[in-house]
């Protein structure tokens, strides 16, 4: 992807009055050049041809299957980053959802309003995607629902015929930008022993519960937004709501969920670093971190700490990395101990167990 000049940005609306917004909220960003609109797929074709954007933001108000349609026909003959926009209400959480699976690259909520402090939110949040989609987005192509399963490599494998006692370990799974296709991934190849899950994933509170619903349907594990003070339990996976921050914490009876606060850490609520930090003090070398695709660095010190104090821990590689951001900070500071695209990491992480429960054992009878 290129990453000097200015920025041609493509805004393909299902009304004129969504163009008018996105132009005037990124008006005062000189660096972004606002192309003539697109308001359907010959229109799309057309703007391609002739100004050949850099970036595409597409109004998910478009009527359906349009905007799927206009998403698999860039990821097919002009794989640019695309940046949806959406509403808030579930039916739209679900649609933006699907926007992902089909191509999009991040999805930003829509203001509820059309004031000046809203539009200045606006043009701040997609301005800032924008560049970064364009300075670091990988188009890495979705994997199909289901194909990752059929590869023979990837026979999924189970944590108790590993030897591996689930109710010992809790796993921690931070993600932002591409993540909501790494984790679908993933957890398919998640065995259903599994120990306890909790994940953060950068996405507006709106989207989570659809997200988590999705991630239930493509998993053996079972898996819904956290409640707080929810008890963790093996086989079970539960997601951050998207408006505050997710800790676990050790009780007499386990591990549970916590949310604490609303406060932004490294820009983000819920912060894949606060996740992490819990771990460590809940968890400690019983912990199990996973860093998946993002930009930024949330989650890396969060990651390296959980290494320093014995835990397990294991970032996406860069090949698979729609933004190779957040793994690659974690890589660049030595936290992850282990590296492997989504469809390999349940593999890795039992293979990472084994191999330190066999070092252990080794250990031991060395000093006998």
């Amino acid at each position: 992807m290129r990453s000097d000049g200015p920025i041609n940005v493509l805004i393909v609306h299902a009304a004129p009055l969504f163009h008018t917004l996105v132009a005037g909220a990124l008006r005062r960003c000189d660096d972004l050049v606002i192309l003539p609109p697109a308001g359907s797929l010959p229109e799309m074709r057309d703007a391609i041809l002739a100004h050949h954007p850099d970036v595409i933001v597409l109004d998910l108000a478009l009527p359906e299957p349009e905007a799927r349609e206009l998403l698999a026909a860039l990821r097919e003959h002009y794989p640019v980053p695309v940046i949806a926009c959406s509403g808030s209400s579930k039916a739209d959480g679900q649609r933006a959802l699907a926007a992902i699976e089909a191509g999009a690259l991040d999805v930003i909520v829509k203001p509820p309003g059309d004031g000046a402090a809203s539009v200045r939110s606006l043009g701040r949040e997609l301005a800032e995607k924008l560049r970064a989609a364009v300075r670091e987005a990988r188009p890495v192509r979705p994997v199909p629902p289901g194909a990752e399963a059929g590869a023979p490599w990837l026979a999924r494998v189970s944590f108790r015929a590993a030897g591996i006692n689930p109710a010992r370990h809790l796993i921690v799974i931070g993600a932002s930008t591409g993540g909501t296709e790494a984790l679908r991934v993933l957890m398919s190849q998640m065995p259903a022993d599994a120990p306890p899950i909790a994940i953060v994933q950068h996405m507006p509170a709106f989207f989570t519960p659809s997200f988590a619903a999705r991630l239930d349907c493509y998993s053996p594990l079972c898996v819904a937004e956290a409640v707080d003070g929810q008890p963790l339990r093996e086989g079970h996976a539960v997601v951050a709501r998207g408006d505050t921050h997710l800790t676990v914490e050790r009780r007499p009876s386990g591990w549970h969920a916590r949310y604490t606060h609303h406060r932004p850490v490294n820009r983000h609520c819920p912060s894949v670093d606060t996740l992490f930090d819990s771990a460590v003090e809940a968890a400690g070398s019983s912990a199990i971190g996973i860093l998946l695709t993002g930009m930024g660095a949330d989650g890396a010190q969060g990651l390296l700490r959980l290494r320093r104090c014995g835990a397990l821990t294991v970032a996406q590689d860069a090949r698979s990395c729609v933004v190779y951001g957040m793994p690659k900070a974690a890589v660049e500071l030595g936290a992850a101990e282990l590296c492997g695209p989504p469809e390999e990491i349940p593999r890795l992480v039992i293979q990472g167990l084994v191999s330190r429960r066999r070092g252990a054992a080794g250990a031991a009878a060395r000093r006998r």
